[in-house]
């Protein structure tokens, strides 16, 4: 079995002490409680202050729960109720369409599977939650970049590198992909990122009109694209898609629009 690290233990330990006093806690307060030497308890201390997870009153030197941990802590809420608001409409999704849908949102410079429910057929799938896929080039990704100013900044200051031959790297022409999928409301990824799959996506947005997320189906070409088109996505898919999340956003309380 692994060897738990001890650094982080002890960093854990001490988040979980602050957080269950009332008060404010000083160095010697912390180093006793955790049975650590004051040196040690300060260099900890001083690594989580510069993360923000921990901040220091300036008057008296003690030691509080810092913005960074309230900031992870909503995310992760409002990850955790983007989740379970969608269960019952991308399961909807998935039987009406027949594909593969994944729902994302903004990480670290990419996009976040939070949730996926197979194509509904007897193939072998894999479970895709808690992988990344790129802002640029995909159809999650486009919609975070197009509705999402956070996501937009990421995905322009990224290495937007080809992934195929159809993938658009170039700024300007990027730009005017994100112009086109706030227009017409969805957004689409032909082998832009993988050859022969083609998605389709569309946004979430929660009480406040802000964009949460995206929601989207994945698939191979030639059943998500019309016969006489390869590049034109089967409209009643596109309306599927765009149908659920505004279910979703309607469930998170963005109201009708």
């Amino acid at each position: 079995m692994a060897r738990n690290i001890q650094s982080l233990e002890r960093a854990a330990a001490m988040l979980r002490l602050l957080a269950g006093g009332e008060r404010r806690l000083g160095l010697s307060d912390i180093a006793s409680s955790l049975s650590l030497a004051k040196g040690t308890a300060h260099g900890i201390l001083r690594t989580l202050q510069q993360e923000g997870f921990v901040e220091q009153d300036e008057a008296s030197g003690r030691y509080q729960l810092g913005a960074e941990l309230l900031r992870l802590g909503t995310t992760y809420l409002d990850v955790h109720e983007l989740r379970a608001r969608a269960l019952v409409w991308t399961d909807d999704l998935a039987r009406s369409s027949g594909e593969s849908v994944y729902l994302g949102v903004l990480h670290q410079q990419g996009v976040l599977i939070v949730h996926h429910v197979f194509r509904p057929d007897d193939s072998r799938q894999v479970l895709e939650i808690g992988a990344m896929q790129p802002l640029h080039s995909t159809a999650l990704g486009k919609v975070l970049s197009a509705y999402d100013p956070v996501a937009h900044s990421e995905a322009m200051e990224a290495d937007r590198k080809p992934f195929t031959d159809r993938t658009v790297c170039e700024a300007e022409d990027f730009e005017h992909i994100l112009d086109i999928t706030r227009a017409r409301g969805y957004a689409a990824d032909v082998e832009e990122t993988w050859e022969g799959v083609a998605s389709v996506a569309a946004p979430i947005h929660d009480r406040r009109r802000m964009p949460v997320g995206a929601v989207g189906i994945t698939g191979a070409v030639e059943r998500l694209c019309r016969a006489e088109e390869k590049d034109a996505l089967r409209p009643e898919l596109i309306a599927a898609v765009r149908d659920c999340a505004r279910a979703v956003s309607r469930d998170l309380g963005a109201g009708r629009f």
